[in-house]
């Protein structure tokens, strides 16, 4: 079984992808188109990243599962990935609570689909599509410990703050046993050597506080009010 985003990045094989690949920048156009008009609407969010291999009642699945309901209690829509472990735990959080579960999902050959905890659920075939979404209707990214997704979504979201592509938010970490390592050599080894700036290094928040994830994101969004006009607000 493969997969669009497969089919899309594979040059290898017959010469017939000059006639497909046109057509598939429809499908991608359409996917686009799709996932705008289904979030648009959506009130201010938090998209929660983590391991899908959380299972229910372990320390990191109830983690997340408090943190989507913090945020619910703070006025926040949750986003996931829409998968099962970190991501359900995330969704149920905010389910559980009254607020808003949000679930973007990706075709994998092995993904079982959206969990039962999402409200709203969007299921993308191209991964940069699905990445654009996380980004563009969230105002702060939680990552909880996880795996190379995981890592994927984080780092994607340092380069476009550092890079000043989206307007800066907080990217918080929750679990400094697990992300403690992966900080010092970031630290260490990126900022020691001068391959990112001293001050990328605070781009970076980790905290065992839910009340400090919630704290954090909204202070970012209160600086954020008061820096835009008031004609704008």
């Amino acid at each position: 079984m493969t997969t669009m985003d497969q089919q899309l990045l594979d040059g290898r094989g017959p010469s017939d992808w000059v006639h497909t690949d046109p057509w598939r920048v429809l499908r991608i156009q359409a996917e686009f188109v799709e996932g705008f008009g289904a979030l648009a609407e959506v009130p201010r969010a938090v998209s929660v990243f983590g391991s899908a291999r959380l299972k229910p009642g372990s320390e990191d699945y109830e983690a997340a599962r408090n943190i989507g309901a913090a945020l619910v209690r703070a006025g926040y829509a949750v986003i996931t990935g829409g998968g099962p472990g970190a991501m359900e735990a995330a969704n149920r959080g905010a389910r559980e609570s009254g607020g808003y579960s949000i679930g973007l999902g990706i075709e994998l050959p092995f993904e079982q689909g959206l969990n039962e905890w999402v409200d709203l659920g969007v299921n993308f075939r191209y991964f940069f599509v699905r990445k654009t979404m996380f980004v563009k209707y969230a105002q702060a990214f939680v990552c909880v410990p996880g795996g190379f997704g995981t890592l994927d979504e984080l780092f994607e979201a340092l380069t476009l703050v550092q890079t000043n592509k989206i307007t800066r938010f907080p990217i918080i970490l929750f679990g400094s046993s697990f992300w403690g390592g992966l900080v010092d050599w970031i630290r260490e080894q990126l900022a020691g050597t001068e391959k990112i700036g001293v001050t990328d290094v605070g781009l970076i928040h980790v905290t065992d506080s839910v009340d400090e994830v919630v704290e954090l994101i909204d202070a970012a969004q209160q600086l954020l009010h008061q820096q835009v006009p008031a004609d704008r607000q």
